[in-house]
């Protein structure tokens, strides 16, 4: 599953704006992308926008809850 959330980063730690859809303890990997300060940086945030959506669409489907089933036991 792929979920993009913003957060804020003070005293060294992330701050979400709200809980995520995550079992307790589940181990996830974070990739932290800066907000650019100016809208000069549209079309990098275009691309990350169509990678992302297909990044979802890849690895957000049913097919694969065999394998997160196979993962909690």
């Amino acid at each position: 599953m792929t979920t993009t959330v913003e957060a804020i980063y003070e005293n060294g730690t992330l701050k979400l704006a709200g809980p995520l859809p995550l079992r307790e303890k589940a181990r996830v990997v974070v990739t932290v992308q800066t907000t650019p300060l100016s809208g000069a940086d549209t079309e990098r945030q275009a691309w990350l926008k169509a990678s992302e959506e297909t990044l979802t669409r890849a690895w957000d489907n049913s097919a694969d809850d065999i394998f997160n089933e196979l993962l909690d036991k």
